[in-house]
């Protein structure tokens, strides 16, 4: 017969896989933004938008990149950083 696990005791957090995801959320979150600005001001260039026209576009670049990051720290929440017993 299946006894389970005794509710009250809590099960031991793996903190290597938290320093893990959050490393990596550093690293996405450093990437798209370094993307959104240089994106911005590549795009900027081409179509000769001008100054104003480029900060236009890397706040806007950036905006969309700030939402990818926080979809991927809203996965990342998800993943489970206990160990089973």
């Amino acid at each position: 017969m299946d006894q389970g696990v005794d509710p009250r005791q809590r099960p031991a957090i793996i903190w290597l896989n938290v320093i893990t995801v959050l490393s990596a959320a550093i690293l996405i979150g450093a990437e798209v933004l370094e993307l959104a600005f240089a994106g911005g001001w590549a795009l900027a260039g081409l179509f000769g938008l001008g100054e104003y026209g480029g900060y236009a576009l890397e706040i806007l670049f950036s905006a969309f990149g700030l939402l990818i990051v926080a979809s991927f720290v809203r996965a990342a929440q998800r993943v489970e950083p206990f160990r089973q017993a």
